[in-house]
């Protein structure tokens, strides 16, 4: 029995592997195919965008080297780490040779031509031509040789497969019509046509190249944002040393102007911080001692000194990075379709040239026309375009997205946020600034306020809860003194019970009371009146001989976040349904979901919901015919965050709410939702655009060189121009400034 079967996602190994030598969606299938037939290999996506293939795999010996040798029997070339840095940092004008070498050696090839327009007649002896094209098509061309045979090996097609058939029988067709002429009469040689669709090949292949680069600009600027030296304290002083050698615990100076250089919190000083780059956020951040900072950031004018919390892949902007790689890296699910097409693609064309060919010659046509007509389908069928429609835009549109503190962890929730038709809020924390203020306590039977306040303030002091921090804040700042409970337990969606000295204590909602009977007598009306005030009621109640004994009230209220009002009306005006979901009682949930503009009336609340319902009320929504989107920051978020369409987790949250999460808001802004759902139309749109034409291309071009209406050179042109059009038209997408639409 095979074991690694039962192995969990989290148990798999993954590896980020550079491929070089693809060149269109037909290559992207065969290095999947490859790498999926490695034993272990569970699941493969390659990028032709980003030359990369992403690999989970059961962990086994010696596998990464396995997985290199099996994209190098399949044709292509395993980039070592040095190589793709390399590459990512190259000259725009590299490679640049093999394609200035043929456009010179192809002009000559081409004048005779031009003059022709203007009556002039600059045709070449036979043998120069020979000599000119022969070194384009045979050197300069290998390349596509290489993969050409590499493709058949596999029992495939692919893009340079078509080049060289159509090519090498335009460079035949030439020769034996020059070594067949009568010697008193000229040929006519199609060594130009050869020669010059190579030249575009190469030409479009290489500014193809140039503007891929653009759309990893994204993550070469993170990278560039890690600084390469630490300032350490030791005991003799301060010292430099590289960042990699930093560790946990360490303390570090950071100069005025200097880059944070890890995750860690501020022991001494106070500055401003500049963390644009990874929040989006354009205003100085102020930090005092004991905020925590995040390496990459800018440093203001002061010099602090920090203690490192994290380093290396466990920092904030490791994480970043790679969340940002591995959305590049995946693949849409309307990719899955393009790819599909792709296979068959190839040899479809084959035969539609065959048919060309035997047409024309059933017409009784020569067969150097013939032959003509059946390069021209070759040439023009290349499927570039419709291998990079897809990932160009992905990349594209994530690299913006990060640039405005978007980032968004996978390419399905990229491609189905534009679908989103209701948003669900969480409220603490989302909608409201989650920090919540004791705005009253009422003391049953005239007891002391005072002396009730420390012990609930004692009880809650090792809850993180925003309620049971208030209750703390209100008791110190009242200068009371607060011990430590003993035998706290906490009651998850209700409250808290533990001992205060001598004295047993609950602690919780109005509904926990109520399902343990415990009589709030005439503190009831008193109750009602602060939740329709739109407040959150808790109580107090103590454990005594004769039961359960209400002891105070007590009644706290949040602020809605600045912006949030203006966000949920941004998502109404484009058609989009808000909701809210509160664990407060309906009063309470109420009252601050009008003051955020949204209608209880309308169903636009769900209030009493406890945290592991939230889930269910997520799926409630998706059952309605709804595509969900669920906002939320909170460990007890994460079910619902997973059990939407799309997640939206806050930055400002936890890091289990962002890993459940698809997309996660890098500031804790309820404004950028709309962003994300924006960018993602836009994204959407863009692959749309270029499926539209990298298909329309193929379906016009096709029946116009089968009939004859094309010439090679004509259909090389626009086969380089269909790769180039579509990286660039996805390229606009950097223009976005986050704005909605």
């Amino acid at each position: 029995m095979n074991k690694t079967t039962t192995l969990s996602p989290l148990e798999l190994s993954t590896l980020n592997l550079s491929v070089g030598g693809m060149t269109c969606a037909s290559c992207v299938g065969r290095v999947e195919r490859a790498l999926k037939k490695v034993p272990g290999v569970r699941e493969a996506t390659v990028n032709l965008a980003t030359e990369s293939a992403h690999i989970a795999y059961a962990p086994a010996e010696q596998m990464d080297a396995r997985l290199r040798r099996a994209v190098r029997d399949a044709g292509y070339e395993p980039r070592t780490e040095a190589q793709a840095d390399a590459l990512e940092k190259a000259s725009p004008w590299t490679g640049f040779g093999p394609v200035g070498i043929s456009l010179l050696l192809s002009l000559p090839l081409v004048l005779p031509m031009i003059g022709a327009l203007f009556g002039r007649h600059w045709m070449l002896a036979p043998w120069l031509q020979f000599a000119l094209a022969t070194p384009v098509q045979f050197i300069l061309g290998a390349r596509f040789y290489k993969a050409a045979w590499h493709a058949l090996k596999a029992g495939t097609g692919n893009m340079d497969l078509l080049v060289a058939l159509g090519t090498s029988a335009g460079w035949g067709l030439s020769v034996w019509l020059w070594w067949t002429a009568a010697a008193d009469t000229p040929p006519h040689l199609y060594f130009e046509a050869s020669a010059v669709v190579l030249t575009l090949v190469l030409l479009g292949k290489w500014l193809e190249a140039r503007a891929k680069q653009q759309t990893t600009a994204a993550i070469r600027a993170l990278h560039a944002l890690r600084p390469d030296v630490a300032h350490l304290i030791r005991a003799d002083g301060e010292v430099d040393l590289p960042v990699a050698e930093v560790m946990v615990g360490d303390r570090l100076v950071v100069r005025p102007g200097e880059r944070i250089p890890v995750d860690g919190r501020l022991l001494e000083g106070r500055t401003q911080v500049d963390e644009s780059m990874l929040t989006g956020e354009p205003l100085p951040v102020v930090k005092e001692a004991g905020a925590s900072l995040t390496g990459g950031a800018i440093n203001g004018e002061g010099r602090i000194v920090m203690q490192v919390s994290a380093v290396g892949a466990e920092t904030v902007l490791a994480h970043i990075i790679r969340l940002v790689e591995d959305a590049q890296a995946a693949k849409a699910p309307i990719q899955r379709l393009v790819d599909q097409v792709s296979a068959v693609f190839v040899p479809v064309v084959l035969v539609v040239a065959l048919i060309t060919l035997l047409g024309w010659l059933g017409t009784g046509a020569a067969m150097e026309m013939a032959l003509i007509h059946a390069v021209t389908v070759l040439v023009i069928a290349c499927p570039c375009a419709l291998g990079l429609a897809t990932p160009a835009a992905i990349m594209a549109g994530t690299g913006v997205a990060a640039q405005h503190g978007i980032l968004i962890k996978d390419a399905q929730a990229l491609e189905l946020a534009h679908r989103v038709d209701t948003v669900a809020f969480d409220k603490t924390g989302t909608l409201t600034l989650g920090q919540p203020r004791l705005t009253a306590l009422v003391a049953a039977d005239g007891a002391d306020e005072a002396a009730l306040l420390q012990a609930a303030a004692s009880l809650q002091s090792g809850s993180e809860h925003p309620l049971a921090r208030a209750v703390v804040g209100a008791a110190q700042a009242r200068g009371l003194s607060i011990a430590a409970p003993e035998n706290v337990r906490a009651v998850p969606g209700r409250g808290s019970e533990g001992e205060v000295g001598v004295t047993s204590y609950l602690m919780g909602s109005l509904r926990w009371m109520g399902e343990l009977k415990v009589d709030l007598g005439p503190l009831a009306l008193r109750a009602a009146e602060l939740q329709q005030q739109g407040a959150t009621v808790s109580a107090l109640a103590e454990r005594t001989a004769v039961g359960l004994t209400l002891r105070a009230l007590m009644a706290f209220g949040d602020e809605p976040k600045p912006g949030a009002k203006q966000a949920l009306a941004e998502l109404r005006a484009r058609g989009i349904r808000t909701v809210m979901i509160s664990g407060d009682n309906r009063g309470a949930a109420e009252a601050m979901a009008r003051r955020l503009g949204l209608k209880p009336e309308a169903g636009e609340v769900l209030a009493e919901v406890l945290p592991g319902d939230k889930a269910a009320k997520v799926a409630a929504l998706r059952t309605q015919g709804h595509i969900v989107a669920m906002v939320g920051d909170g460990v007890n978020d994460a079910p619902a965050l997973a059990a939407a369409d799309v997640g939206i987790a806050m930055g400002s949250g936890t890091d289990v709410a962002m890993h459940a999460a698809g997309i996660t808001l890098m500031r804790g802004e309820p404004a950028l939702v709309a962003g994300s759902l924006a960018i993602s139309h836009r994204t959407v749109a863009k692959i749309r655009q270029n499926l539209f034409w990298a298909f329309a291309y193929n379906v016009a071009g096709i029946p116009l060189a089968a009939l004859g209406y094309l010439s090679p050179v004509l259909a090389g042109a626009a086969m380089a121009l269909s790769s180039v059009s579509v990286v660039s038209n996805a390229l606009l997408l950097k223009r976005w400034h986050g704005g909605p639409r």
